[in-house]
């Protein structure tokens, strides 16, 4: 099992969660971030400190996050492992409660 980062991501892109990853797992995009499956080794440590529930357990995901399982598995071998928290984009808090964000993923 793995844990995901979904849509709520897209655009917000907090890196809160990064710091307390034990086997560094997260990459970085440019305007998301996603884990890697291979690497997670699902200690559940990155989704409380999501400030956006970007991030969920896959036995967790609801229906229409389901494809983010995929893309967090494609877009992470293309990305930088990012472990240090970073400040977020200046427009964060415009993005935080927009829904249907998948075309706007930067790849």
């Amino acid at each position: 099992m793995t844990f995901v980062v979904t849509e709520p991501c897209i655009k917000c892109k907090y890196t809160d969660c990064v710091e307390v990853c034990p086997v560094d797992c997260f990459h970085e995009g440019p305007n998301f971030l996603v884990i890697d499956p291979e690497e997670c080794i699902d200690c559940a440590m990155c989704e409380p400190e999501c400030p956006v529930n970007a991030i969920l357990s896959e036995d967790d995901l609801p229906e229409d996050q389901m494809e983010f399982l995929e893309i967090n598995a494609e877009l992470s071998p293309n990305w930088p492992v990012i472990t240090v928290r970073k400040d977020p984009p200046d427009d964060a808090g415009d993005w935080e409660e927009v829904k249907d964000k998948r075309q706007y993923i930067d790849r």
